[in-house]
């Protein structure tokens, strides 16, 4: 008896071998910049516990009252699936000492997180993300290290109709100040706030800035900034960040009303946008956080980070034009009759080992249809194991691409010492 289909949840995709291929160009790209960076790979779970999450990211945000995934496992355990990669990083910097054995600690990640938002373009319940981090130094210089980094993932990709977006946002005492008189600025107009800005005028008012309608846009226009609110001390260290990217020549825009969504950023932060995302047009974002480590049970240590949505990058990115007929290096191998199957397997065995690919029919299909398998799979050759030619120890090695075939001795290729010597065999040149 069949049952109903089971679909994947509401919010969560399948990503096909279709599409597969620009994620792999992703992340080769960013562990290239990474490489470059000197930034160290990093796994972290996928689910922590709770407690990390609302110590720090904050437990007024959006993410720790409205979105994680929080359930009780055997054991009685709060576990979260984590919702976002900084807080699980200094997580483990802490635990493994990280700091005591280097230093400066430089790490990158990528992964899934999980965030029980309304699902939209690029966005979803399980989403994909990389990110950086460095922990240990407050100078200047690995902010403006930390922005290049991340503007240059984003040109790499092809990215290039976008703008970097800088601001500071202080430390908790200036935030105070400013909390203040954007309360006695706010007092008056509450009312005609969303229902989501009044709880942050609650719990921490310069989140509202975070909001995306129009109407509360309008009514903080002329509502004091934080960045008016800062200490001598934090204006000079947010000015050497911008000289050095002066310096480097990233372009980049002061925006005193940006904010980041989660509690813990501190001093400089900033955003990369680009006009192809619509409303929603932030592709990345990051920031300092120089009193996480030490709210995570640590020793009062500054960081910086940045994260950015791999589904929104591809929304970001330029459309390839599909090649319909693009052929690559590699090989078919067309059994023309079942008794060569196992000389067909050690032939495939073979040319795999010298790093090429190759594949071959599992499905015991007749010799039209795995030519037509061999057109489909986008090798440039298949090499056909037929009676005539393998009574003679040879093959038909066929050009999928121009459909010309000449014959090759089958032990020349199972001789083969690398891939040049093969392609050199065969005429291939790239």
């Amino acid at each position: 008896m069949s049952g109903e289909k089971i679909k994947a949840i509401y919010g969560t995709r399948d990503i096909l071998p279709a599409e597969a291929d620009i994620w792999t160009e992703i992340i080769i790209a960013v562990s290239k910049i990474a490489e470059e960076y000197n930034y160290g790979f990093i796994h972290t779970p996928v689910f922590e516990a709770a407690e990390l999450f609302s110590r720090g990211i904050g437990e007024s945000s959006d993410v720790v009252t409205k979105e994680m995934y929080t359930f009780k496992d055997q054991g009685g355990r709060s576990l979260t699936l984590r919702p976002e990669g900084t807080a699980s990083v200094v997580r483990s910097y802490i635990e493994h000492s990280m700091g005591a054995k280097q230093g400066l600690v430089k790490v990158w990640y990528a992964g899934p997180m999980f965030r029980q938002e309304r699902p939209q373009a690029g966005r979803f319940r399980q989403f994909y993300q990389f990110g950086f981090e460095a922990v240990g130094s407050l100078e200047p210089s690995i902010d403006a290290e930390m922005i290049a980094a991340n503007y240059d993932i984003v040109k790499s990709l092809g990215i290039n109709d976008i703008k970097l977006y800088l601001n500071s946002i202080g430390m908790p005492e200036e935030r105070k100040s400013h909390k203040r008189a954007f309360t006695d600025f706010i007092k008056p107009l509450i009312d005609r706030f969303c229902t989501d800005c009044r709880k942050r005028f609650k719990t921490n008012p310069l989140r509202m800035f975070d909001c995306k309608q129009k109407r509360c846009m309008a009514l903080l226009i002329e509502a004091p900034l934080i960045f008016d609110y800062l200490s001598d001390e934090n204006r000079r260290h947010f000015g050497e960040v911008c000289e050095f990217l002066d310096h480097i020549g990233i372009s980049y825009e002061l925006d005193k009303r940006l904010v980041r969504g989660l509690d813990y950023y501190t001093r400089t932060a900033w955003e990369i946008k680009s006009d192809k995302l619509g409303s929603q047009d932030s592709i990345s974002g990051g920031g300092r956080y120089d009193l996480l480590v030490e709210q995570l049970g640590g020793k009062p240590t500054p960081g910086i980070g940045f994260a950015a949505g791999i589904e929104r990058v591809i929304l970001a990115m330029p459309v390839k034009e599909f090649e319909p007929n693009r052929k690559d290096f590699g090989f078919f191998i067309v059994v023309g009759d079942s008794r060569y199957k196992k000389e067909a397997f050690g032939l495939i065995t073979r040319i795999r080992k010298l790093g090429i690919p190759a594949d071959i029919d599992y499905l015991g299909r007749s010799l039209k249809a795995q030519m037509k398998q061999a057109d489909k799979s986008g090798f440039i050759y298949s090499i056909i194991l037929a009676e005539d030619e393998m009574s003679r120890g040879k093959a038909v090695l066929r050009n999928m691409a121009d459909s010309r075939q000449t014959e090759i001795f089958v032990k020349d290729v199972l001789d083969a010492e690398n891939s040049g010597q093969l392609g050199e065999l065969i005429g291939y040149k790239q």
